[in-house]
């Protein structure tokens, strides 16, 4: 069951992450060229924000 969860939700992640590229992929480009110029200690910032949320978007639904 925990398995099925798991590939469910990495699923739900590669539709979301394709919908930018697919629907304005000029805009991702730019975007993508932009995050390219960020120090890492940017980068690594908001992966941790991006860990926190959905940390908390997890305990909140769960």
């Amino acid at each position: 069951m925990a398995s099925d969860v798991f590939w469910s939700a990495l699923a739900l992640v590669l539709v979301i992450e394709g919908l930018l590229p697919l629907l304005s992929p000029g805009s991702w480009r730019r975007g993508f060229s932009q995050l390219l110029q960020l120090r890492d200690g940017q980068l690594r910032f908001f992966g941790l924000c991006s860990i926190v949320g959905g940390l908390l978007l997890l305990w909140l639904v769960g």
